[in-house]
């Protein structure tokens, strides 16, 4: 039972809750919401599976003929923009974005003049590209190392 003390608290209380829901007050009320994730990675159509070229003294391969910055390492493609890096199984993507502690130091450090080909350094057909990577991979890989960004191509 609800004793004369509690009763004094409850009717007034739902006498403001009654006026509140069937007495709607005049004005207008804006809800704003926004989610930042950053600038999506422009497209890039690859129209052939590029041909590549190793970079010398690194296992990273990168395609000189493709407008964008994309190297291969260890069965995958990495693509910077605007100081973010993205990494995709395929060279046309899709591309997913990745940690910067995910991005394998040796290309975040590759020579700054790593499209320069040097003589005897040749184009390997994406057809062998599987091939040649495996044969030319050191037994060892390369470690991971937390950077915040690269210097590579926007």
């Amino acid at each position: 039972m609800i004793s004369r003390k509690n009763s004094v608290t409850l009717i007034p209380g739902l006498i403001v809750m009654s006026l509140l829901f069937f007495c709607p007050a005049k004005g207008s009320a804006e809800v704003d919401v926004s989610v930042n994730i950053g600038l999506p990675l422009p497209a890039v159509v690859i129209s052939a599976p590029p041909a590549v070229v190793m970079i010398p003294g690194t296992p990273v391969y990168f395609a000189p003929d493709v407008e964008v910055d994309i190297f291969f390492y260890r069965g995958y493609w990495y693509r910077p923009y605007r100081q973010r890096w993205y990494r995709a199984s395929h060279y046309n993507g899709p591309w997913c974005y990745i940690a910067p502690r995910a991005v394998p130091t040796v290309i975040v450090k590759l020579p700054p003049d790593y499209r320069h080909i040097p003589p005897g350094h040749e184009k390997i057909p994406y057809g062998q590209l599987k091939k040649h990577w495996k044969e030319k991979a050191p037994k060892k890989a390369y470690k991971y190392k937390s950077h915040r960004h690269g210097r590579h191509g926007d």
